[in-house]
């Protein structure tokens, strides 16, 4: 399945919440692809990488379609994410309460300063914390594949190198650095002052 349409039908698993969340029983796809913010023909595309659905004049049952995209996306039960930089940014997401609602469960957050000198500022957040020299090992253990990084521009690749030897094969990354990985791992890049950047220029 291409990157792009698994990326897409993480958004129409949010729109079909949405919808469930209002009380919707059935959608059609002129209405959820408008939701998306795609064409009708691109949702319909989409839709065949998870099977056959859907009723001419009908539409699709929201709760069937759900489940469906949520099996094809694998995410049926928690899946374990770490968390590496445990700053400003690190904290916040560790806040974030949507993360298991969507299926990912953070087992464990790692940062060069001790833990308990970190713990103060995470007061209520159950996630363990750990010194960053028990990264690898912690990885390896748990048979964790998912990472979100979130250490500063200098130190990134230096800890990918690390996370994707002991394993890991999907990262989520906040630092401001375009990571070098093997082509078998999956980076996604998520850099707000960039994104702001672009916006910009949409600003009269």
């Amino acid at each position: 399945m291409p990157r792009k349409a698994v990326y897409r039908l993480t958004v129409y698993q949010r729109c079909l919440q949405t919808l469930l969340g209002n009380g919707f029983e059935t959608v059609s796809s002129e209405a959820l692809a408008k939701a998306a913010g795609v064409k009708s023909t691109q949702l319909r595309k989409d839709l065949g990488y998870v099977g056959q659905f859907g009723t001419r004049g009908l539409g699709y049952n929201a709760a069937t379609l759900s489940d469906a995209i949520t099996e094809t996306l694998g995410s049926t039960r928690l899946r374990p994410v770490v968390l590496i930089g445990v700053g400003n940014l690190g904290s916040a997401l560790l806040g974030y309460k949507g993360f298991q609602k969507e299926g990912f469960e953070i087992v464990g957050a790692f940062d060069q300063a001790p833990a308990d000198v970190r713990t103060d500022s995470l007061e209520g957040a159950p996630i363990p914390l750990f010194q960053s020299d028990e990264l690898a090992g912690f990885i390896k253990k748990n048979e964790v594949k998912m990472a979100i990084l979130a250490v500063p521009g200098p130190a990134a690749q230096g800890v990918a190198n690390e996370i994707v030897g002991a394993g890991v094969q999907a990262i989520l990354n906040f630092s401001p650095t375009v990571l070098q990985v093997p082509e078998s791992v999956t980076v996604n890049n998520v850099d707000l002052a960039l994104e702001l950047e672009s916006l910009s220029y949409f600003v009269k």
